[in-house]
């Protein structure tokens, strides 16, 4: 399970150092309001799906996805928000 989110936050960077000609991760690198935008979509489409009890696991596969983007768009670390939810531990 964690290998997979690893091998996404790899591609992200990867893509972030090294583009791809039409990639949809490094069209999303390269325009932070797209990304913007797609994670405020994805994110109302997951709610949508579970009010409507359809379609859960896509959505919320999206909003992975589309944060993990958006966090290395924004030079956001994955680290730093790991380490200050070790922060956040009672």
């Amino acid at each position: 399970m964690l290998n997979t989110l690893e091998s996404l936050f790899k591609l992200a960077r990867k893509r972030k150092k090294s583009p791809e000609e039409g990639s949809y991760t490094n069209k999303l690198l390269s325009d932070k309001s797209l990304s913007k935008d797609k994670i405020l979509e994805e994110m109302n489409e997951l709610i949508e799906a579970v009010d409507n009890n359809s379609n859960k696991i896509h959505e919320a596969a999206d909003v992975f996805y589309h944060l993990i983007i958006y966090l290395e768009a924004n030079d956001i670390n994955i680290e730093d928000v790991m380490a200050e939810l070790e922060k956040r531990k009672k």
